[in-house]
């Protein structure tokens, strides 16, 4: 890629076709001020050159070659209320919510983040698309985060 053309790329006229791959994601947080907070759309690693958050028409890519930090982690919650409630068994049903952490060094070699909630059924898919097209290996928040990332 020359070095000119920026990182980011914006653009609202072309649609991304992943051929039904990538993952469901919400942006939750980072560095690009463009990305509003919460906004829906999705992730994918299936680009040959570009790691890829489409939201509507609106697409954010980054170069695989440019990502330098790839984390995964969860939060785990618990419903206490109802498990007090009605049942002590619903401290046995907890909700995963699997976050996903981009780092890369944009064209002026500024380090830039995306935060990501992906869908728990899209998860290891997506991690093992991006160790594989960036050649990282993904760092985990913990131990629990690495057993959910390798399922």
């Amino acid at each position: 890629m020359p070095a000119g053309k920026s990182l980011v790329i914006l653009s609202l006229a072309i649609t991304l076709h992943a051929g039904g791959k990538g993952g469901r994601a919400e942006y939750v947080g980072g560095t690009i001020s463009q990305i509003p907070t919460g906004c829906h759309g999705s992730v994918g690693a299936v680009d040959e050159e570009y790691f890829v958050f489409t939201a509507g028409k609106a697409h954010w890519r980054v170069p695989y070659e440019q990502i330098n930090m790839l984390e995964y982690g969860q939060h785990v919650e618990r419903n206490y209320l109802a498990a007090l409630i009605l049942s002590p068994l619903f401290l046995l049903n907890k909700k995963h919510q699997h976050f996903l952490t981009v780092g890369y060094a944009d064209d002026n070699g500024k380090q830039q983040a995306l935060i990501f909630k992906v869908e728990g059924a899209d998860i290891r898919a997506m991690l093992v698309s991006l160790e594989a097209r960036t050649g990282r290996k993904i760092e985990y928040q913990d131990d629990d985060a690495r057993k959910g990332g390798k399922g």
